[in-house]
């Protein structure tokens, strides 16, 4: 399975959540228009926690996430973000198993 993937947790300071939230949709808009390679970018709000998002990611392989590392939309995303964020943890998945949307390779 040659696909690459990120769980990635923001804690936001407080009452950034609206302006974190428009700058990530901004971002999504970029990433459906010039990512062919991303094959799932999810981001969602964690229940009882406002404060919390986490974003699943999901790539072809590394050399698509590199490419989304490298889009202007995403280096916009990384160098605004520290405004809303307080903390941010990132672990880099390997997939091996799962249900997949229609037309993504495992």
């Amino acid at each position: 399975m040659s696909n690459y993937g990120l769980f990635v947790r923001f804690t936001l300071r407080e009452g950034a959540g609206d302006a974190f939230d428009a700058l990530v949709q901004e971002t999504t808009a970029g990433i459906r228009a010039h990512e062919p390679g991303t094959l799932l970018y999810v981001c969602q709000e964690v229940e009882g926690t406002p404060n919390e998002r986490i974003f699943y990611e999901l790539y072809a392989d590394r050399a698509a996430f590199e490419e989304h590392e490298r889009q202007t939309h995403t280096r916009r995303f990384l160098s605004e973000r520290d405004k809303y964020v307080t903390k941010t943890e990132v672990d880099f998945l390997q997939p091996y198993a799962g249900k997949y949307p229609t037309g993504v390779d495992k």
